[in-house]
This record gives C-alpha cells, sequence and structure tokens, in this order.
C-alpha cells in the first residue's frame, strides 16, 4: 500500500510538471508574427537603452567602450562564443574588431558659464550636457574670464579684433572657427543655432550638440547655447558690456575603435546574410541607444530560439554596432567576398520613440525609388530633407515593399502608425546601398529633442522598441528562410503595390495636369515607377537558387504592370 502512495504521489509530480513546462514552439512563416508579438517584450531593448544613454558617446571613449562590452557580456550569457574559441559547429559567436584610433577620443565632464554679476550661472554642464562642443579643451581650473563680442554679421568677423574674448554668435562654432580662433586668437566661442523643428522657443533648455575641429595647438574650447541662455545672454548685451567666466573640462586622449560584430550562422546558406547595423555614438537616447537596445534584444531572442531548436536560419543573421556609417562602410569595403553575399542590409536609428513626447512618427526610409525624384501625394520628406537624385541612382527591389507591408501589418495589429519617407541617406544604410545592397533606414522624425539633451530615457517608449523589434524579426526570420514559396508571396505582394502606385500616381498626375504641368512630365513619372517595378519583380528571382522555378510568375506580373501602365498613359493623353 505504501508503494502504491509513493508511485501515485510522484506520479503526479512529474503530470504536474509536464504541464507546467513551457511546450516548445516551432517557428514557421504561419506563426513568425504570434510568436515575435508574445516573446519580444522590449525589456532588454529599454533596460540596454537606459545603459548606453547615461554616456555622452564617442568613438573611443569610456560610454562607447562601457556600451560594446555591456553587449558582449550579455551575448555570452545566452551562449554566444567569443569568434577566436569558437568551432566549425558553432552557431552563435562574436567579436569585437579593435582598431587605433588616428585622433584621440573624447569626453565631455563638467562645464559652467558665470556671467559677472548674476548670481545664477548662465549654463551649467548638470542640466545641460551638450553644452561643450566636441573636441574642446578644458580650460585653467580657475576658468576663462573675458568679454564677450556679439558678431551679428559674420563676413565681418575676419575684420574684428576679436583676441582674448569671447566670440558669440547665432551659428554653428565649426563656421567660425577658423576666424575667431585660428586667426582672431579668442579666449573661445560660444554659439546658437537650434533649427525650427526642435521648437526651441518651447523648448527653451534644449541644446542640439556641437562640435568643433580637434586643434591641439590651439587647444579651444566652444560652448553651445540653449534658447533660453541665448536670450538671457542677449539681454544682458543689450545693457552694456558683459564679462564671463566659463569652465570647461575635458578629457581628450589616445584610444583604439571598437566594433562588435554577432553572428547567427545559417545553415544551409551560410555565406548569404542579411546585416542589422545600429550605430553607438551621439549623445542621446533615441539617437542611437534605442538602435543599440533593438538590435541587443532581437539577437539575444534569436540565440533563445537557436539554443531551444524552436528555429533554424538557413541564412546567416549578423548584427553589428559601431561608429555610425563608418564600421558599415567598413564592413562592406574590407571583404569584397563577404560583400557580395550580403543580401540585406537595415539600419535601426532612433527606432524607440514615444511619439506624443518627441513628435515623430516611425518611418520606413525607402531604397531610392521614383518618390525621392518626384514627391507628392502621401510620399514626403522629412525636415531632415533630401538631396536631389537621378534616374540612374535608382535601387529598384521587392525589399522597400516586403518591409512596409510587414510593418503596416503589425500597425495594424498593435494600432501602431507605421509611415514612409522618400531616400535622404544619413545613416547606416548608405554603405550598402552605395556596395549595390538593398537596404533601409528605420527611424523617426521630426523629432523636437534630435540630437539635443532633452533626448533622455524619458523620451522612450518600450512598446515603440517592441513593435520595431518584433517587426524587424518577423521580416528577418521571413526572408532569411525564403525558399521559392515565399518568392511567390512577396512577388503577389509587390504585384499589389505595384497597382497600387500606379493608380496612385495616375491620380497625382491628373491633379498636376488641372495646375498647369506637362503631360510629358506626368508620362515620364508614370514610365519611371513602371520601370522600378519591372526591375523590382526581377529581383525576387535571387531569393531561389533556381531562377526557372520563379521566372513565369514574374514575366506575368511584368506584363500585367505593362498593360496597366499603357492604359493610365492612354487616359492621360485623352484628359489632355
Amino acid at each position: 500500500m505504501f508503494k502504491k502512495r509513493i508511485f501515485l504521489i510522484v506520479f503526479l509530480c512529474v503530470l504536474f510538471q509536464c504541464k507546467n513546462e513551457k511546450k516548445s514552439i516551432q517557428l514557421s512563416t504561419e506563426n513568425y508574427a504570434d510568436v515575435m508579438n508574445e516573446e519580444f517584450s522590449g525589456d532588454v531593448a529599454f533596460e540596454t537603452t537606459s545603459f548606453v544613454e547615461k554616456y555622452w558617446r564617442v568613438v573611443g571613449n569610456t560610454g562607447f567602450n562601457k556600451s560594446v562590452y555591456k553587449i558582449a557580456e550579455e551575448l555570452e550569457k545566452t551562449g554566444y562564443i567569443l569568434e577566436e574559441n569558437a568551432t566549425e559547429t558553432d552557431l552563435l559567436t562574436y567579436r569585437i574588431e579593435k582598431r587605433p584610433l588616428k585622433k584621440p577620443t573624447w569626453e565631455s565632464v563638467d562645464a559652467a558659464i558665470i556671467m559677472e554679476g548674476d548670481a545664477l550661472p548662465l549654463l551649467q554642464h548638470s542640466t545641460n550636457r551638450n553644452m561643450i562642443a566636441l573636441n574642446s579643451y578644458s580650460t585653467p581650473k580657475e576658468g576663462t574670464s573675458a568679454e564677450v563680442i556679439y558678431i551679428e554679421d559674420l563676413k565681418k568677423l575676419p575684420a574684428m579684433d576679436v583676441k582674448g574674448k569671447i566670440v558669440f554668435a547665432e551659428t554653428s562654432p565649426y563656421r567660425i572657427f577658423k576666424a575667431a580662433i585660428v586667426d582672431g586668437k579668442a579666449a573661445g566661442i560660444i554659439t546658437y543655432n537650434n533649427p525650427d523643428y526642435l521648437q526651441p522657443e518651447k523648448n527653451t533648455t534644449s541644446i542640439q550638440f556641437r562640435s568643433i575641429p580637434h586643434d591641439s595647438i590651439h587647444k579651444p574650447w566652444a560652448i553651445a547655447l540653449s534658447f533660453a541662455a541665448k536670450e538671457r545672454l542677449k539681454k544682458s548685451l543689450e545693457k552694456g558690456k558683459v564679462i564671463l567666466n566659463v569652465k570647461v573640462k575635458t578629457n581628450i586622449y589616445k584610444s583604439e575603435e571598437l566594433t562588435i560584430i554577432a553572428d547567427i550562422k545559417g545553415t544551409k546558406n551560410p555565406k548569404e546574410r542579411l546585416v542589422f547595423s545600429a550605430h553607438i555614438q551621439e549623445p542621446g537616447a533615441n539617437d542611437n541607444a534605442t538602435g543599440v537596445g533593438v538590435a541587443l534584444e532581437m539577437a539575444l531572442l534569436t540565440a533563445k530560439f537557436i539554443n531551444n531548436k524552436e528555429i533554424s536560419l538557413h541564412r546567416t543573421l549578423t548584427f553589428l554596432w559601431g561608429d555610425e556609417i563608418i564600421s558599415t562602410r567598413r564592413y562592406v569595403q574590407e571583404d569584397s567576398l563577404r560583400a557580395k553575399e550580403i543580401k540585406w542590409g537595415i539600419s535601426l536609428d532612433m527606432v524607440g520613440e514615444d511619439t506624443e513626447k518627441t513628435g515623430g512618427t516611425f518611418l520606413i526610409e525607402k531604397m531610392p525609388d521614383p518618390s525621392a525624384i518626384w514627391t507628392r501625394g502621401n510620399d514626403k520628406h522629412t525636415e531632415w530633407g533630401g538631396s536631389k537624385i537621378t534616374l540612374d541612382q535608382m535601387k529598384p527591389h521587392y525589399l522597400n515593399d516586403f518591409l512596409i507591408h510587414k510593418f503596416k501589418e503589425q500597425g495594424k495589429r498593435a494600432n501602431w502608425v507605421v509611415r514612409t519617407n522618400p531616400f535622404e541617406g544619413g545613416s547606416d544604410h548608405v554603405p550598402f546601398l552605395r556596395e549595390n545592397i538593398p537596404s533601409v533606414l528605420f527611424w523617426h522624425f521630426t523629432d523636437q529633442f534630435y540630437h539635443t539633451d532633452n533626448d533622455r530615457i524619458d523620451k522612450v517608449s518600450k512598446t515603440t522598441l517592441k513593435n520595431v523589434g518584433t517587426t524587424a524579426l518577423i521580416a528577418a526570420y521571413t526572408l532569411l528562410n525564403a525558399d521559392k514559396n515565399t518568392a511567390k508571396i512577396i512577388l503577389s505582394d509587390l504585384e499589389k503595390a505595384a497597382k497600387d502606385r500606379l493608380n496612385e500616381e495616375l491620380k497625382q498626375s491628373k491633379i498636376a495636369i488641372n495646375k498647369g504641368d506637362s503631360l510629358k512630365t506626368q508620362i515620364e513619372i508614370i514610365t519611371a515607377w513602371n520601370n522600378w517595378y519591372q526591375k523590382s519583380f526581377e529581383t525576387t528571382l535571387d531569393i531561389v537558387k533556381n531562377s526557372s522555378l520563379l521566372r513565369k510568375e514574374v514575366v506575368n506580373s511584368q506584363k500585367l504592370i505593362d498593360s496597366i501602365t499603357l492604359k493610365i498613359i492612354e487616359k492621360l493623353q485623352k484628359n489632355d
């Protein structure tokens, strides 16, 4: 009887344990969205963002390097092995690349500006950590006291006697550096030039970070002002002579450049890869501690799936953290064989904004398409703005519409606003594109705290981090494990996107013609979009090893879009 009771107790314990053990999930295209929305919490991304944003990060300085080693520490906890210790069978590896810096690194420590006769500081580092321009040297411990000279007309600066004085102007300190410091022997520079999109009269304490050239001979310093400090200084100058005591403490020292790269090795086509890049430098939270955090949670969650044998990636997934544009450019240029096998590149930059606070909308910056030339309808450039590009700079590819489709789906699911903007450049997607690697940028704009010292953790949303990371992984896994069936789905969605685009362009062309624009220009625009999609259809063949498996479907899509294009042009000609 006793034995029977023991057996029953053991049986019930095992049964209870089995019921409470989480069943292993096998990931597939059918459940990526459900699983990722459940598993990607945003906690790691937010915690990492909180760690990184504490530091004013420049390549080689304390905050930048601590961020790199924090990433390495977290990677190791989930099973990533240092590349030099890995074997051929290890799927999760990472490495830290180290290179000597040609110029010394820099970090701000402390600063304060006291106006003679005033008890309250004009500015202090404890509340405005962007006030010291990058590459500034320290003043003597007691500070530098000098008269302020306001330069209203910058053209007159070269002829003015500013020796030993503090030059104050409403421009970039870089712009007046030579005239004021090198030629004029000024004691220092104080500037203000916050752009309108920062809403400076509302965000009166914000300072957008500035820089001056590194100059070990003159050992200069420059201060950037907030709107409030600028107004206060100008009012004091209106009353008469102003003497400022400026104290600056910085560290400038030799260092090395660190780049950290994590790989999840593909099991079928390991040389082919998708690369997510997230730059570490910049002083803010959204820019770009959020990109660092999202990339890390993506890397850790993928490791968990791999370790639990819940997914096997056919192609390699790579995460790169480093110096914006420089690290990414090096990655695609230093190894030509590796670069040929990079199938997609995605930049994570400013991806966690609390949009109610920042005003920025989540954006997918598209690869160069005709909307970057003819920007109309729902296509709008941001305040960042786009430079003029030509038709021969177009980058037709399915990646644009594939990612837009995935993110719009998540937008509907999570009641999250997702928009796009035409190509503008300026982040880690550019080096990929220059090497003809399909690449887009995930970001937010307009952000009223962009590059300012008010870009702090309170402007970050864990919900946004979760939405971006969730959808980025859904898209990544879909591409990495893409086969003939995936290619057909992508082609079908691309065909629908082409129809929608051509119909929208027909609508916009009618409006343009009614406003007096020429029919010739409208036909050029319609034709450009047709050509862009014709070539984009072709790129889906790259998904499959044997292009003949998809060739018929591609040709059918091309013929359909050609016929729609001809009908649209006929309609425009009849209405002209």
